[in-house]
Order: structure tokens, then sequence, then C-alpha cells
């Protein structure tokens, strides 16, 4: 079973606060992509996609969707003042050259070390890893949104990724359903735990070893 919209949102809102005015980011498909949605109205952000928008805005009312105007996973979205249309070519330039400030991804695994995996399960039919290498290596800041646990109840924070990888030491910061995971160069470190469940209960089901911030923030 998935996670319903309260949790995917609560998980999109505690990212949100990573994002500080006058960034470029760029939003992945699935949870990151309600990132804008809680974006206070005052913030210039400038919210940035694969398939050439740069200045992307909350998701459209019901009924005022336009159709030409979309993002890299096909939904509809708003723009703000100053938004701007390009190529692909153009919107890999912008990703590829480091101008993204922070990206946001869903994740499949992340190791110990910040390697990603998040593109393929071996066996499942995919398109492709289409951008997600290049935003995986090359934006300044990677936050990953992901469940804590497979559908198994297996923990996806691991010493190591079984999974084909994205891109190696690359994940700054993991947001769960369970918890907010910053990764350090000394391990990964728990910082902040969501209710209704305990550090023990995040300890539980986490495969790679964690160290605990003097003091780790419960969020309700």
């Amino acid at each position: 079973m998935g996670m319903g919209v309260e949790l995917r949102n609560r998980m999109a809102r505690r990212a949100a606060k990573e994002i500080e005015p006058g960034m470029i980011v760029n939003l992945g498909i699935g949870i990151p992509s309600l990132v804008s949605n809680h974006i206070p109205k005052d913030l210039h952000v400038m919210f940035q996609a694969e398939n050439g928008v740069l200045g992307m805005g909350e998701s459209p009312e019901e009924g005022e969707e336009n159709p030409m105007l979309c993002n890299a996973a096909g939904f509809p979205v708003s723009i703000v003042p100053g938004a701007s249309y390009f190529d692909s070519a153009t919107a890999f330039g912008i990703i590829r050259s480091g101008n993204l400030d922070i990206t946001i991804l869903g994740g499949l695994e992340v190791s110990e070390q910040g390697n990603l995996a998040n593109w393929i399960v071996p066996r499942k039919r995919v398109p492709g890893i289409g951008g997600a290498m290049e935003l995986a290596q090359k934006a300044k800041k990677v936050i990953v949104l992901m469940s804590h646990v497979n559908k198994q109840g297996e923990p996806k924070i691991l010493p190591e990724c079984e999974l084909p990888l994205t891109a190696k030491a690359c994940v700054n910061l993991v947001i769960t359903d369970r918890a907010v995971i910053e990764v350090t160069k000394e391990g990964l470190l728990l910082k902040e735990v969501m209710t209704p469940y305990t550090v023990d209960d995040v300890i539980k089901h986490t495969a790679a070893p964690l160290q605990l911030s003097d003091q780790v923030i419960t969020l309700s």
C-alpha cells in the first residue's frame, strides 16, 4: 500500500524548508513534485524542469490546467512571474553546468556513503535513467524523499545499495515518512523523527548505522 496524501505532503512540506530565497531547484517525479505547493507565496524561488521550464509554480486548480504547460513527468503546473521556456538541450545545460542549487529526488535505496539508487528495479520495465544521473551528480545539494522501508517492510537505507546506482556519494539529506537523516563525512546523522515514530523505531528499520544529533527533533 502506498503512502497517503497527507503523509506525502508532510514529507514535501519538510523538504520545502530546505529551500532559500533566490534558489534554482529541480523537482523529481512523485513526492518531490509536491514541494512547490508548500513554498510561501513571498519566497522567490525558480523551479526548473528537464523538459524546458524555469519558474514553475504550484499545481493549478482543477479546471485551470494549461494542456501545453507541464513538468517533466507530464503533470500540469502553473508558472510564476519571470518564468521562461526553452528546449531540453538548454534545460540539461543548466543541470550539467552546476547551476542547480538543489535537486529533490525520489529514491529506492540510499547508502551510508550517500550513494543513490532510484532508477531501476531488476526485471522491471522502465523507460531509462532519464535526467536522474545528471541531477544527482551536478546539483549543489541533493535531497531524497522516499518511504523508510519497502513494500516488504525491509529498510531502504543500507550500508551499501543493492540496486543499480544512479550516482555515488551524491545525497546530502534523506527525508522519509519516519525521519530526517543527514549524510555526513562521519556517516548518517539522525536529526528529526516523524510522529508517531520514535528514535528506536527509526534505528530498528534502518540497516545502516545511525549517529544521533545532539538534539533529535520530533516533527508532528
